[in-house]
């Protein structure tokens, strides 16, 4: 079995007190669970400028290739500087949970956390309950609420009212 590495590191100052009420901010902003959320999508986005800036040197189509990549994910880039500009904000509104408030699927994060964890939210048909899932651009607009099945019982009831 491999062994599973960590996917963000914590900050070097843990009482850096700017630090934190921007964290909270964001926290707040995007209704995240904990602020070791915004360290991964903080750690997401530097593996993507060092990868931007690896490719500075290269070729064009190495570099559109990125550029590609970045714009299926929702990530506007047309060039390296506008991808070593990309903030942890760009990424975090990607985020399923996000978009399912930003489509009114859910009135509020919180909401939309428990719909995803709950397994009522489908993207192109399929259940995610992941809410740090990043939905690419294409499946966007096929992100919908699961329907409420009616039991036997009630549509039996709703009959002899009827």
């Amino acid at each position: 079995m491999k062994r599973k590495h960590k996917r963000y590191s914590r900050p070097k100052r843990p009482f850096d007190k700017a630090r934190i009420e921007e964290e909270g901010e964001i926290v707040n902003e995007f209704g995240l669970k904990n602020k070791k959320e915004i360290w991964k999508a903080d750690a997401k986005i530097k593996t993507i400028r060092e990868k931007a800036k690896k490719l500075i040197s290269a070729k064009p189509e190495e570099q559109q290739a990125l550029f590609d990549k970045l714009n299926k994910r929702g990530l506007k880039v047309d060039s390296i500087s506008s991808v070593l500009s990309l903030d942890k904000k760009d990424y975090l509104k990607r985020r399923l949970q996000t978009i399912v408030v930003e489509k009114k699927l859910a009135s509020t994060f919180k909401q939309a956390r428990q719909l995803i964890v709950h397994k009522k939210v489908l993207v192109d048909g399929k259940v995610v309950n992941t809410p740090s899932y990043i939905v690419p651009v294409e499946l966007e607009n096929k992100i919908t609420l699961k329907d409420k099945k009616v039991s036997k019982k009630k549509q039996e009831k709703e009959k002899v009212e009827e």
